[in-house]
């Protein structure tokens, strides 16, 4: 009995001072119901409120931040995994999948003089293009242009989002020609804005009408 009263007696001081029942027992091993019974009436300073609270805030932190690696580890070995089956593409399955890219977001031929331009805001697919264009269509990197599309509100990072499409390109500045100004949408939709924001490019190849109908004979092929 003398024992336990000593217990007690800890248990109660170290909750005075703020501490949370499982650092308590940590002390004090006894059953948590009987610590419960003991503490029921032990009310505590503003201060020492404070101190749980925040301390339940970062064990919730904690677990958030597992469960946030866990779900980032996961999702790399998914992606590694898929990665891994693609495997090496060969010329045939290049020139496919950038027929079909240019199916999606390059322009149409609407009058006799319609020239190659594909447009998008995805350096990934950028690259991919140009590497359709370069490797398997033979186009000489001297016929290549660019534009880039951009909403006033970026004025000012005019060069830096021309030199952000320099790099991701490998192209030289002379090769992009204008700047095209879009009007401010008050509520965009799209994610990458404020300094993630590089508007869109546009690839153009020069003297390509001919070249224009050379794919829309192979979209026609993919279609049939």
């Amino acid at each position: 009995m003398i024992l336990k009263t000593k217990e007690k007696e800890k248990a109660i001081k170290l909750r005075k001072r703020g501490r949370s029942y499982s650092e308590i027992l940590k002390e004090v091993p006894v059953a948590k119901s009987t610590l419960s019974l003991w503490l029921r009436s032990v009310g505590l300073a503003k201060r020492q409120k404070q101190r749980l609270t925040e301390k339940r805030l970062a064990a919730l932190l904690r677990g958030a931040q597992v469960k946030r690696n866990h779900r980032l580890a996961v999702t790399k070995e998914i992606k590694n995994k898929a990665k891994s089956e693609v495997g090496k593409l060969s010329n045939r399955e290049l020139w496919l999948i950038g027929v079909a890219l240019y199916w999606a977001e390059g322009s149409k031929e609407r009058v006799k003089s319609s020239n190659i331009q594909f447009g998008n805001s995805d350096p990934q697919m950028i690259k991919l293009f140009l590497r359709w264009l370069r490797k398997v269509c033979k186009v000489p990197k001297k016929d290549i242009t660019f534009e880039v599309y951009l909403h006033k509100t970026a004025a000012k990072r005019k060069r830096e989002v021309q030199n952000y499409w320099v790099k991701i390109t490998n192209f030289s500045l002379n090769q992009f020609q204008k700047v095209r100004w879009k009007k401010h949408n008050l509520n965009p939709k799209r994610k990458n804005i404020g300094k993630n924001y590089y508007g869109q490019l546009r690839v153009c190849v020069r003297k390509s009408s001919s070249f224009t109908r050379k794919i829309a004979g192979w979209i026609e092929g993919i279609c049939q």
